[in-house]
């Protein structure tokens, strides 16, 4: 007998298949698995978790040692002294004694000046000088004289008129003898007080020091006509000949002191509240090799009030005479030195808008972490940490900046690259 599948299923037909409107479907069993498979796989499928990135840095060390204060500024320099020297008279010039570059010493002769007029007025001073000697020694015996013989003369008109007193009172002269006597000692005393005053002595002497006075004039004027070093130098000037004269107020010698120069340097108000007066300094000169040893020699007290600067002088030693008057300089101060101090590259140094400052320090998994740091004095690429760091850490000084803008730095990883030597960076430019 033939059973209608259509119609009728066997008891067992649920593990063999499944029933729909048409019968039943055979392999049912193996059909739900697949279909239970498929939802277990789409309800509890999980993402793949996310790649963390890399960021590629390069470190530097917070270490301890010593850091300085260095300013830096460009100068222009000058000799030690110098002496432009104008001559007080107008006169052509009779001779030279050196030319350009000749080494003088102070007092030393370096030019004559036509000086006949001003010889001839100096020995007629000179004359006149003597005469009035002459006349006041002359004078100073005859006041002694006139002295002596006015209290001769007044010791014994004293003398007389003591005698007639005395007679007077016995009655052998009248008092008419009396009073003539007492009128002749007034006269004689009267005598000696001008001969005391010494009047004419007086006016010796007035004249005396007036032809004195004339003849130091002449000599000064003549002396103006020789030409003298003030100092010691090299004469680096000397634009006339013989023979010409110079114009009024023109100097006819230059002589300067070039065993020390002098940088001065316009500085800001900030970076000289640092110096004073014998730092250390150095000076350097482009194209004449290793910077010259120097000291801080003047830090002006006053403002330029034009760029609202302040001028610094730094002295150095010239020998040799390599620095020039005039030359461009560059001149580095140490305003300040700290020996025992945390220094980090300045590269590693972040500063927010608020004006904190921070680093990113490796820990030695290589692990970011950003720490707050106060600053201190700062010299070229380093700078002082004063509060944040210990001394030994690793900062970053390339790619700080990437990290900083993460979110989290926990999940990043560091690759760290060495620096570029500087011959890699000319080759990648």
């Amino acid at each position: 007998m033939i059973m209608d599948k259509t119609k009728t299923a066997p008891r067992d037909s649920r593990f063999y298949g499944i029933a729909n409107h048409t019968g039943w479907w055979p392999g049912g069993l193996m059909g739900i698995a697949l279909v239970a498979g498929l939802l277990f796989s789409g309800c509890g499928a999980k993402e793949a978790p996310e790649e963390a990135p890399t960021v590629t840095v390069q470190v530097g060390a917070a270490e301890n040692e010593a850091i300085q204060l260095k300013i830096s500024a460009d100068a222009t320099l000058y000799p030690r002294d110098q002496a432009a020297i104008v001559p007080k008279v107008s006169a052509p010039v009779k001779k030279f004694y050196v030319n350009r570059g000749s080494r003088v010493k102070a007092g030393q002769l370096l030019a004559e000046l036509e000086n006949r007029d001003l010889t001839g007025a100096q020995q007629k001073s000179q004359g006149g000088y003597q005469q009035a000697q002459a006349t006041y020694d002359m004078q100073v015996q005859k006041v002694a004289q006139d002295l002596k013989l006015a209290k001769q003369t007044m010791d014994a008109q004293q003398r007389i008129y003591d005698s007639r007193q005395a007679l007077y009172k016995e009655g052998a002269v009248s008092a008419k003898d009396v009073e003539d006597a007492g009128i002749a000692l007034t006269q004689a005393r009267n005598a000696y007080d001008l001969a005391q005053k010494q009047s004419d002595l007086k006016v010796a002497e007035a004249q005396l020091l007036a032809a004195k006075g004339d003849t130091a004039s002449a000599e000064a004027q003549l002396s103006y006509s020789r030409i003298v070093s003030p100092i010691n130098g090299v004469v680096t000037d000397r634009p006339f000949y013989a023979g010409e004269t110079a114009p009024s107020g023109s100097p006819i010698i230059t002589v300067m002191d070039l065993s020390q120069v002098i940088a001065r340097a316009h500085i800001s108000q900030e970076d000289a509240s640092h110096l004073k007066a014998g730092d250390e300094a150095t000076i350097s000169v482009p194209g004449q090799g290793a910077a010259v040893k120097a000291k801080v020699t003047l830090v002006s007290p006053a403002l330029d009030p034009n760029s609202t600067t302040v001028e610094v002088w730094v002295q150095a030693a010239n020998s040799g005479g390599r620095l020039k008057p005039g030359v461009s300089a560059r001149v580095t101060m140490i305003g300040e030195t700290v020996p025992h101090a945390i220094v980090a590259p300045v590269a590693a140094l972040l500063t927010s808008t608020d004006g904190v400052t921070s680093m990113i320090v490796l820990d030695t998994d290589n692990k970011p972490h950003k720490k707050k740091v106060k600053v201190g004095i700062r010299d070229a690429g380093d700078v002082q940490i004063t509060d944040g760091l210990q001394g030994g850490e690793r900062v970053v000084t390339v790619g700080a900046f990437e990290l900083d803008k993460l979110d989290d730095m926990s999940k990043v990883v560091i690759q760290v690259q060495a620096p570029k030597m500087p011959e890699e960076e000319e080759e990648d430019q």
